[in-house]
């Protein structure tokens, strides 16, 4: 019998606000255990929470960049649990209330997976266990959290995957989230589940908690389907419970049986008072939000006639987009910048953090400058190239490195004197291409390229030679 896989993610994101989502603490990476909190954050007894409007208000945008419903009415609830990373004994989050709801990622296969809902919370503080003892940093409790909550629509490895890099990509995109894996901004706690093919019901679900690295995710995932499915046909049950990936073995192991809502007691936060978002907060927010990145990889590919895997790679980071759009507007050759990002420019950028930065010595206007005369036909891409090379080391702009020799293009009759000292130079590549070898024409056009510093127009030239070594 064959068997289908079932997943659906509950994907934690801290949001990039500058303070906590009910106190002013920071909210910055890093820094010495516990120095990033305050009564508040760890529940000492006579505090009280003040909600973060900006948290709100990232929450929003993430919901209408992926085709929420936002509730116009929402509310603050205590979930319940005992565990030392939340001192209070309970997380403030939301229930059956929640800012967002009813959203939807589309994948490039077609499909839709449906979001139930997006709800904000606080983060808790990181459990940290060394030698048989547990330490406990509270830096991290209280950072503002949305918890992005899917139906259980993904079918394969491949889409859980590509859901995450889309979501990645969209919540970066919109700044609400630089969406850091490796640093815990974005987790997933992956839900799993196993059918028979052609079977509308659903199998026992198992969640793995805590993913925050694709490769360990499908690692995993692809583990976690061959255990049910043993268990199924060795005659034994699938448990729900809660369960946790080992690096080390490769495995999913058990942690504790599976909460359901009722387990963590769930009632109103009773300090908080009920969210409201309006039509017009909606609204403004709407206006404040970039352009979607699908529909931009749609005008890039239309109006700058980009080949798509170029545009996924313009898009894929929003910096980068924006320095491509302004350095190729009004420019004939949009190609020729697309080519000196993908190329010069990413060779300097190693990591997708620095490629999320994007930050290059060279301006887009300075870059579109120099485009501009590759337009005009004063200079060929050869000679961009050398000369944005020298741009991105030095910051200048192009006419720093190019003289008016460069600049002043190549008149027939020098071309022509040029071709011709160097087949009189290269007299064995020019037999060899009278012998049939095509290649050898390639040798004499680099001698043509090389003395005219990249002035002369390749096509040309080659077209010259062959005609002069044929005479």
């Amino acid at each position: 019998m064959n068997y289908e896989l079932i997943c659906g993610l509950e994907t934690h994101v801290e949001l990039s606000t500058k303070t906590k989502i009910f106190c002013s603490c920071s909210t910055e990476f890093g820094g010495e255990p516990n120095t990033h909190c305050c009564p508040i954050c760890i529940g000492l007894p006579g505090t009280l929470p003040k909600l973060n409007k900006a948290v709100v208000e990232y929450a929003v945008m993430a919901g209408l960049a992926t085709n929420c419903e936002i509730s116009p009415v929402s509310k603050m609830d205590r979930k319940n649990y005992v565990y030392p990373d939340l001192p209070k004994a309970y997380q403030i989050s939301q229930y059956d209330m929640p800012l967002c709801k009813s959203g939807w990622v589309g994948l490039s296969n077609g499909r839709r997976i449906r979001l139930n809902r997006i709800h904000i919370e606080e983060d808790a503080g990181k459990l940290v266990h060394d030698r048989g003892n547990t330490f406990v940093d509270y830096n991290r409790g209280g950072v503002p959290l949305i918890e992005i909550v899917t139906e259980p629509d993904l079918r394969s490895i491949e889409e859980v995957q590509e859901y995450v890099e889309k979501l990645q990509m969209i919540l970066r995109y919109i700044g609400v989230s630089d969406c850091k894996m490796q640093e815990g901004s974005l987790r997933c706690d992956v839900n799993v589940s196993v059918r028979p093919v052609g079977q509308e019901e659903f199998g026992t679900r198992a969640e793995i908690k805590n993913m925050n690295s694709l490769a360990y995710m499908a690692k995993a995932i692809a583990y976690e389907f061959d255990r049910q499915v043993d268990l199924i046909q060795s005659g034994e049950e699938v448990v729900q419970e809660t369960r946790r990936f080992d690096e080390g073995s490769g495995c999913t192991e058990g942690m504790r049986g599976k909460e359901d809502a009722d387990d963590y007691r769930y009632f109103r936060e009773p300090d908080l008072v009920a969210i409201l978002v309006s039509d017009e907060m909606r609204k403004s927010i709407q206006k404040q939000m970039p352009e979607d990145p699908q529909k931009r990889l749609t005008r890039f590919v239309s109006d700058f006639d980009l080949p798509e895997a170029d545009a996924r790679l313009l898009i894929e980071h929003r910096r980068i987009a924006d320095y491509f759009e302004t350095a190729a507007k009004g420019a004939k050759n949009p190609r020729a910048v697309a080519n000196c990002i993908l190329g010069q420019m990413f060779a300097r950028l190693g990591t997708e953090a620095e490629k999320e930065q994007f930050e290059v010595a060279v301006t887009p206007e300075q870059l579109h400058e120099l485009i501009l005369l590759l337009d005009s036909g004063k200079i060929r891409m050869n000679l961009v190239k050398s000369t944005l090379e020298k741009m991105l080391d030095t910051g200048k702009p192009a006419k720093e490195f190019l003289s008016e020799q460069d600049l002043a293009g190549m008149s027939a009759d020098d071309l022509k004197a040029v071709c011709e000292k160097a087949v009189a130079e290269n007299e064995a590549a020019a037999a060899d291409y009278l012998a049939g070898k095509e290649k050898a024409l390639k040798a004499i056009l680099g001698s043509v390229m090389k003395a005219t510093r990249g002035r002369a127009n390749p096509q040309e030239a080659e077209k010259l030679l062959a005609d002069i070594i044929r005479r």
